[in-house]
């Protein structure tokens, strides 16, 4: 196996450390005087120069440390955190992103901007003591224990036990803490074990510490700023002499550690305090990061041993050894577990997904200058990690689109009665083997004989050609199709839309509208769980097999010969009183053949719509390993993809969401007729 490249691993901790801290000034940007956030963004800041020097990135790490500086001037209140300031961080965060990919570029003009701009947001241009250039880290002298400004701190803390393990050093924090000042370190063994349970690689020792300093709380707990959040700490100011004298170690102990006799051993810590923190640890410890393209390196075996287990299955069906049938049902159930544990792994929370769009619509409010909220809803909802890829450039599209047309400016808000802030819905929710992901916003709206008018004049249509609501607004997805009245940099090209369509079609998915003018719109992207593996239905049309989504099947129901003749001309069935329109899959495939006596009808759904599909036999359910068609066959609709049967054959997997469509088609064409 081969070992991880160290550069490459930095490089994937460092975009997620990136990713942390466009959260952290994104959500600092609502609240100025967030201390949590503030804290969080300047130890992102400093965790991804130190790393970044480590491994090289010395023009990251230098970039890097001129916005440390800045934050760290806002932690200790010497500026003020202002929207000016986080926003040029945020800018300079992007740039940081170009300093990771490409370390030996020339980064100069850029940097230079970025850092101008952050200098003016602190308001230190051309001023030294402002100035948020590199400071050279000078010794700090150790202050009298009564000096002027003085304060005497009782400091005591433990760290988790797997410290040491994780490169954790105990001693280097006590000698930063001596930094500070005059230190009397005390340490706290009443929580080490008997020797026949000491586990020699973890941290069991507490320290007391007794701190006489000029330098403020926060430098203190600057010290412990990459393990504050596993560790416990307790830290007070001591007010009065008498508290000084109670908390004091035993007078002239350094270190206490050198001089058995004279210890005096502090309260023993709190063990039921720790024991989240270790649970803490060794959960994160659980956790092991695999590289995608082993997953789906896994996936693909995984669908081969689907196959093979097929086959295994058919010859055991037709053969009169009941062991083998045995054997046969013991593996189609393991097989069968293995697969769903695959899937279970390739699932991923679409919270991945929603959080990139934080930073654009950011940047697209203040490039059109409305003010947009993005609220996001179901960001736990879980779907392969194939489709979140490939869901990314078409939600751009669509997010972009839903603010540069769906919303108003604020003064048409104003005028609509309509609050200033416009508002971004992206939802996510599961229903059946679907999730169904959507854009929505309460802006104007679509304006219908708008896009009528633009389609006319591009003659998508003709001049009076009657469309119901459905099949009108779905005319924005057609290529160069935009009702934009001037190009900007975020539309009006009429481009975007026909691609997010190509790209759902691709996924096996559909997409429905709905939109209320003056009220907002609603897109909605219904997309398979998966792409890699589904159960499907077998039929036989003919002298082939095809396989239908079982997810997307309702009910299967017998035609019988004298109802297929009363059919003829207008293919429908009555179901519990409803008229539903049916595809003869034998007359669409032209298979020349003769139909069954007893044909079957299949009735498949997506949303609200149903069709039927008459076929000739109903042969079972089916564990589809999908394989996707041939670029030769990337113009026939009517599939999805193909797999191979137990016997080796190939069978064909329709798509469900192209024969609605056209069975929908067909029932318009004979109301019309009729």
């Amino acid at each position: 196996m081969n070992e991880l490249d160290p550069i490459a691993v930095f490089r994937t901790e460092a975009i997620e450390q990136l990713e942390l801290i466009e959260a952290g000034l994104l959500d600092l940007m609502r609240d100025l005087s967030d201390r949590a956030q503030i804290d969080a963004v300047f130890r992102g800041l400093h965790t991804l120069k130190g790393s970044g020097s480590m491994f090289g990135f010395d023009q990251l790490a230098a970039f890097t440390h001129h916005c440390e500086t800045a934050f760290d001037r806002i932690r200790k209140g010497e500026a003020p955190a202002t929207k000016k300031l986080v926003g040029a961080v945020l800018d300079a965060q992007g740039h940081m992103q170009a300093l990771l990919e490409n370390p030996n570029g020339n980064h100069e003009t850029m940097s230079s901007v970025l850092l101008e701009k952050l200098r003016q947001a602190v308001g230190a241009a051309g001023s030294h003591a402002s100035s948020v250039a590199p400071a050279t880290l000078q010794p700090v002298a150790t202050p009298a224990i009564n000096a002027s400004g003085a304060k005497t701190w009782h400091l005591k803390f433990s760290l988790p036990a797997n410290s040491m393990v994780n490169g954790t050093n105990p001693l280097g924090l006590l000698d930063e803490l001596r930094e500070l000042g005059e230190c009397r370190v005390e340490a706290d063994i009443d929580t080490i074990p008997l020797l026949a349970d000491l586990e020699p690689r973890d941290l069991h020792i507490g320290w007391t510490v007794h701190l006489t300093t000029e330098k403020p709380r926060s430098d203190i707990e600057d010290v412990f700023i990459f393990v504050m959040d596993d560790m416990t700490m307790e830290l007070k100011e001591l007010q009065t002499a008498e508290e000084q004298a109670s908390t004091l170690p035993a007078a002239g102990i350094e270190r206490p550690a050198e001089d058995e006799a004279s210890r005096t051993v502090a309260p023993p810590i709190d063990a039921g305090r720790a024991h989240p923190i270790d649970a803490k640890s060794q959960k994160q410890a659980d956790n092991v990061r695999v590289p995608a393209l082993r997953l789906d390196e896994m996936m693909d075996r995984v669908g081969e041993l689907v196959i093979a287990q097929s086959r295994l299955s058919q010859m055991a069906n037709s053969a009169a050894d009941l062991g083998l049938r045995s054997v046969s049902e013991e593996i189609e159930r393991l097989a069968g577990e293995l697969r769903d544990t695959m899937m279970v792994l390739r699932m991923m929370p679409v919270a991945s997904l929603f959080s990139r769009f934080r930073r654009l619509v950011h940047d697209l409010a203040r490039e059109t200058g409305k003010d947009i909220e993005l609220v996001t809803e179901g960001e736990s909802t879980e779907v392969d990690k194939t489709v979140i890829d490939r869901l990314a450039d078409p939600l751009v599209h669509l997010v972009r689109n839903s603010i540069d047309h769906g919303l108003e400016s604020p003064e048409d808000r104003i005028v609509a009665g309509k609050p200033v802030t416009g508002r971004v819905f992206l939802s996510a929710h599961q229903t059946g083997s679907e999730v169904v992901i959507s854009i929505k916003d309460d802006g104007r709206g679509i304006d219908r004989q708008r896009v009528r008018a633009k389609a006319e004049a591009n003659g998508l249509i003709q001049p009076g050609a009657q469309l119901n609501d459905k099949e009108l607004l779905q005319l924005i997805f057609q290529p160069g199709f935009s009702t934009a009245e001037k190009v900007t940099n975020l539309s009006g090209r009429g481009v975007g839309m026909d691609v997010v369509k190509k790209t759902i079609e691709t996924l096996r998915g559909a997409i429905d509208i709905t939109s209320e003018f003056g009220k907002g719109s609603e897109i909605a992207l219904r997309i398979p769980l998966t792409l890699a593996i589904i159960d499907g239905l077998l039929v036989r049309v003919g002298n082939g097999r095809y396989v239908i989504p079982l997810a997307a099947v309702e009910e299967c129901l017998e035609l019988s010969v004298e109802q297929d003749l009363r059919s003829r001309g207008r293919s429908f069935i009555s179901l519990r009183d409803d008229l539903v329109p049916f595809l003869r899959l034998r007359e669409l495939f032209r298979t020349g053949t003769e139909p069954d006596p007893y044909q079957k009808v299949v009735v498949i759904s997506t949303g609200s719509e149903r069709v039927g599909l008459v076929v000739d036999q109903i042969i079972g359910d089916h564990q589809t390993v999908i394989k996707s068609m041939s670029k030769l066959h990337d113009h026939v609709s009517t599939f999805s993809g193909a797999t191979i049967l137990g016997d080796g054959n190939v069978a064909l997997i329709l798509d469900v969401v192209h024969l609605i469509t056209a069975g929908q088609h067909q029932e318009a064409q004979l109301r019309a007729a009729g």
